[in-house]
C-alpha cells in the first residue's frame, strides 16, 4: 500500500511537470527547457546527498551498469516523450503511456522470469489493441509523434526494470543524482550551437514548477518501484489519466475525442485485470 501511495503521488507530479513543460514549449526550445529544468534540480539533490552522507561510490559493477542503463533510458524518454508532448494533446500522450504497466508485466516475464499465464498474456495483447485505438495508425488522428510516445513506453519499461534489478543497498538518492546529472549533460550538449531563446518571468516560474515536480516524481518513482511489488504498484499509474484529462481541459482546452477515451478504457481495464490475476496467483502461491 505504501508503494501504491508513492506511485499515485509520483504520477500526479509527472502530470504537473508535463503540463508545465508543454506550456514552456510555446515560448522556448525543447532542449533549452530541459536544460534549465535540469540545472535547477541538480543542486537540491547534491544537498540531499551531502546531508544524508550516502555513498555514491563503492557500487558493484552490475549496479553501475544498471544505473548507466537507467540514465540512458531516461535520456531517450526525454527525447521521445517530450517530443510527443510538444505536438500532441496532454491527454492523448498520457493515454498511450497507460500501456506502461502492461509493458512492464511483459518485460518482467521475459527478463525477470516472473510467471505470467495465458490470461495475463491475453490481457497484454488486448491492452495494446487499446493503444492502437489511441494511436490510430493509418488514420487521420495518427502522426509520427504518436510513434514517439509509443517509443517512450519501451524506454520507460527499460528504466523501471533496471531500477527493479538494482540491489537494495544502492541508495535511492544515488540513482536520482545520476539521472539528473546525465539529463543535464545531455541537454547541455544538445544546446551547443543552438539559438538561445529569451526566457520571460512567467517561463522561469514554469521552469521552477516543472523542476520541483520532476524532482519529486523521480524520487517517488524510484522509491515506489523498489518498495512495492511491480504487479501491485504499476496499475496505480492509471490515476495519471484523470489529472491529464483535467489539466488538458483546464489549461489547453483539449477535450479527448471518443477513440482516445475508448482506447484508454480498454488499456486501463486490461491493466486492472492483469493486476487482479497477479494478486490471485500470488495468494495461491502463498497458500501452497
Amino acid at each position: 500500500m505504501k508503494g501504491a501511495a508513492l506511485m499515485t503521488a509520483c504520477v500526479s507530479a509527472y502530470v504537473i511537470n508535463d503540463a508545465f513543460m508543454k506550456l514552456l514549449f510555446s515560448e522556448i526550445a525543447l532542449f533549452q527547457a530541459v536544460f534549465l529544468r535540469s540545472i535547477i534540480t541538480v543542486p537540491p539533490i547534491l544537498i540531499m546527498v551531502w546531508i544524508t552522507k550516502v555513498a555514491i561510490r563503492n557500487l558493484s559493477k552490475q549496479d553501475k551498469r544498471l544505473i548507466l542503463v537507467r540514465v540512458g533510458a531516461e535520456i531517450f524518454i526525454t527525447i521521445t516523450f517530450l517530443t510527443a508532448l510538444k505536438h500532441m494533446p496532454l491527454a492523448n500522450v498520457t493515454a498511450i503511456l497507460q500501456a506502461l504497466p502492461l509493458a512492464i508485466t511483459m518485460a518482467a516475464a521475459l527478463f525477470l522470469a516472473e510467471p505470467v499465464g495465458w490470461r495475463r498474456w491475453s490481457a497484454i495483447l488486448v491492452g495494446f489493441v487499446g493503444v492502437l485505438i489511441v494511436v490510430r495508425p493509418g488514420l487521420e488522428g495518427f502522426n509520427i509523434y504518436s510513434l514517439s510516445a509509443f517509443m517512450a513506453i519501451i524506454f520507460l519499461t527499460v528504466r523501471e526494470i533496471s531500477t527493479r534489478k538494482l540491489k537494495s543497498e544502492v541508495p535511492t538518492i544515488t540513482v536520482v543524482l545520476s539521472t539528473a546529472v546525465g539529463s543535464t549533460l545531455f541537454a547541455g550538449i544538445m544546446m551547443i550551437g543552438s539559438e538561445w531563446d529569451t526566457v520571460s518571468a512567467v517561463s522561469w516560474l514554469l521552469i521552477l514548477g516543472a523542476a520541483v515536480a520532476i524532482l519529486i516524481a523521480t524520487l517517488l518513482s524510484v522509491m515506489a518501484m523498489r518498495i512495492g511489488e511491480i504487479g501491485f504498484v504499476s496499475p496505480f499509474r492509471y490515476t495519471s489519466m484523470l489529472g491529464a484529462i483535467g489539466l488538458g481541459i483546464l489549461i489547453f482546452g483539449d477535450w479527448p475525442d471518443q477513440p482516445t477515451l475508448v482506447g484508454t478504457v480498454i488499456i486501463v481495464s486490461t491493466g486492472i485485470y492483469t493486476f487482479h490475476r497477479e494478486q490471485k496467483v500470488s495468494r495461491k502461491a502463498t497458500t501452497q
